[in-house]
């Protein structure tokens, strides 16, 4: 068996990616990324995440303007310019529900980065969504009733390559036999 194939590399290798360039990434590069987040583990098999692209410039600055509310200056760009905005929500009466949603996006980082996009884990969508800028924008984003926001991501071309990875920390793991 080898202990050093693509996915092992793949998972080395990826970075978050905090600077984009300005062009929209392909339909069919974009399709490749939300069918990976299909295939992320969730519990028991039951699938209860909602996927949400956008790619509308208007609805993305009103995200990037609603994140950067939350922290705290709305001129911020949380999104770091990205021109495709991923937000996951799953059922809010499931116990998994932050589990499943954060397998799925670590899903969709994973696949991008394979075939050179660039993404990036994004923070505070569950306030975003909990505002009420973020609830009218529900609607629009067609998500379906008795969801919530689990995290989002920005995605896109890396403007210049990733940095270097962090050396892993001691003790990262440790093996009980």
């Amino acid at each position: 068996m080898d202990m050093d194939n693509e996915v092992l590399r793949a998972i080395r290798e990826r970075r978050s990616i905090r600077k984009y360039r300005p062009e929209q990434i392909k339909d069919e590069e974009l399709q490749a990324v939300l069918e990976a987040g299909t295939w992320a583990p969730s519990g028991m098999g039951y699938q209860n995440s909602y996927i949400c692209a956008v790619q509308d410039k208007e609805t993305c600055d009103k995200i990037r303007r609603l994140n950067g509310e939350v922290l705290g200056n709305p001129e911020a760009d949380p999104y770091y310019g990205a021109p495709t905005i991923i937000l996951v929500f799953s059922k809010s009466d499931w116990h998994n529900t932050v589990k499943d949603g954060s397998l799925v996006l670590g899903t969709m980082l994973l696949a991008a980065s394979t075939i050179g996009l660039g993404g990036c884990w994004i923070n505070r969508c569950e306030e975003v969504f909990a505002s009420e800028g973020g609830k009218a924008l529900l609607g629009k984003l067609k998500v379906p009733e008795g969801y919530e926001a689990v995290g989002s991501m920005s995605l896109g071309y890396p403007a210049s390559p990733a940095r270097a990875p962090r050396p892993r920390k001691e003790d990262y793991f440790r093996v009980i036999k």
